[in-house]
């Protein structure tokens, strides 16, 4: 028997309830920022258009109402992220890349700031637990390997000269903090 091909439901349009409904949801189920909200919105009103005579909508009082009601931080989304980047062996310049494109303003950026600053070392040290590099490799590395450990540091966000302390060190040796 010919099955016929499955027709995609239309949802219906937009209305100030089912914007805030899929707001809440959004926001409910995973960690933004108002900007990562607003474009999800945007594209939820793209997408399915607005309810005819309805008054437009007002993304931003939706999205200060969120905030003001705590649904929504940059500045603990900020935190977390850095937090994250610790951990996963990330520095600064690529937590600044990350938090630029969440659109997270300076003001708010600013704890993050202070917890990748915090862990520069530590964050260096898993990176290069991670890849192998310098105290973490089984033997030296060749100079080109050694350029290339080089540049996956500096990609990773971390300075030139934290790099290359890395990227020098024998296996076994122990690096220090500042």
């Amino acid at each position: 028997m010919e099955q016929l091909p499955r027709q995609k439901r239309r949802l219906p349009p937009l209305d100030q309830r089912r914007l805030r409904d899929l707001g809440l949801h959004y926001a409910g189920r995973y960690a933004t920022t108002k900007a990562k909200l607003s474009s999800y919105l945007t594209r939820k009103i793209r997408e399915r258009g607005w309810t005819e005579g309805a008054e437009p909508p007002d993304l931003n009082a939706l999205i200060h109402d969120f905030a003001r009601l705590g649904y929504v931080n940059d500045a603990a989304y900020a935190a977390a992220r850095a937090r994250s980047f610790v951990r996963r062996g990330y520095g600064k310049g690529r937590l600044e890349q990350d938090l630029s494109a969440a659109g997270i303003s300076d003001h708010e950026a600013n704890e993050a700031r202070g917890v990748i600053n915090d862990g520069t070392y530590a964050s260096a040290h898993a990176f290069a637990r991670r890849k192998h590099i310098g105290p973490y490799a089984a033997e030296m590395a060749s100079p080109e390997l050694r350029q290339k450990h080089l540049a996956a540091f500096i990609r990773a966000g971390h300075s030139f000269d934290l790099a290359r302390r890395f990227v020098a060190a024998a296996p076994g040796d122990e690096i220090e903090g500042p």
